[in-house]
């Protein structure tokens, strides 16, 4: 297949699955499933990793080097724009100038779902300083679409709730969100399995992330390596083109001209 790269704003990547880096075992073990995976993005939780805020303990960039890994700062447990505009620029100290940020306003610790009223407020605002905006938000076309016209590099609807496993609950919505946009649409989380980052692909997604599916699974490293292949499966599949879907049979060979 001639080359398939992902843009995202002025960034080019080789791999469609952004992995992240909580719930591991330990670093070793996020260092081989990333691995595994064969990302090129991996997201980190600003408030809740070491990047070298903390100089006593281990430092998740010691086994992902931003050299060789673009890293993803997020805003993963806030609840209000102050949070995410403090973190975001903590997270531009801690990487050097680093502006590629996903951006996450949580509403209630029950469902965590977006709270898309604060998302829309502080994605102008990051927008507005300089960041590049990553954007987890609701499976809502209307949503993603404004989200899209304040800036964002990328709009990223949930599939399910974070950490579910449920899969694509709504694929009619991915679908309509992808077909409306104009700028990389990346499912982020509810993904349980490869069968679910497949289908997110054959829907047209430009790519997935996930984090819990591959960490919490009984061997997160197969996990990684599947997930890879099952993305990389439905990107082809996307770009092949499904056969139509029929009520009644098609016979596979000819009908007419029979020998007998």
């Amino acid at each position: 297949m001639p080359s398939d790269t992902l843009t995202i704003g002025q960034r080019q990547f080789s791999s469609r699955l952004m992995t992240g880096s909580g719930k591991y075992r330990d670093l070793e073990q996020t260092r081989e499933a990333t691995e595994a995976a064969g990302a090129d993005i991996v997201t980190v939780a600003i408030r809740r990793t070491n990047i070298g805020q903390n100089p006593d303990e281990p430092n998740l960039l010691d086994i992902l080097p931003p050299e060789r890994y673009t890293l993803l700062p997020n805003t993963a447990g806030c609840f209000s724009v102050e949070e995410v505009l403090r973190t975001c620029r903590l997270a531009r100290e801690l990487l050097d100038g680093h502006t590629l940020v996903k951006l996450e306003v949580l509403s209630d610790p029950k469902t965590l779902y977006p709270d898309m009223s604060a998302t829309l407020v502080a994605a102008e605002q990051l927008v507005g300083e300089g960041f590049e905006v990553m954007v987890y938000c609701t499976d809502d076309p209307i949503m993603a679409k404004r989200l899209e016209q304040l800036g964002c590099v990328a709009v990223m609807p949930l599939a399910a709730p974070i950490g579910s496993g449920l899969g694509i609950i709504n694929p009619f919505n991915i679908r309509t969100i992808v077909e409306n946009a104009s700028v990389p649409i990346i499912i982020d989380a509810g993904l349980g399995t490869a069968s679910d980052a497949a289908r997110a692909m054959e829907l047209g997604c430009d790519g997935v992330l996930m984090n819990s599916a591959i960490a919490t699974a009984d061997n997160p490293v197969l996990m990684a390596s599947a997930m890879r292949k099952a993305v990389e499966a439905g990107r082809e599949a996307f770009l092949a083109g499904r056969m139509a879907k029929r009520r009644f049979a098609s016979a596979s060979s000819p009908l007419t001209d029979l020998f007998f």
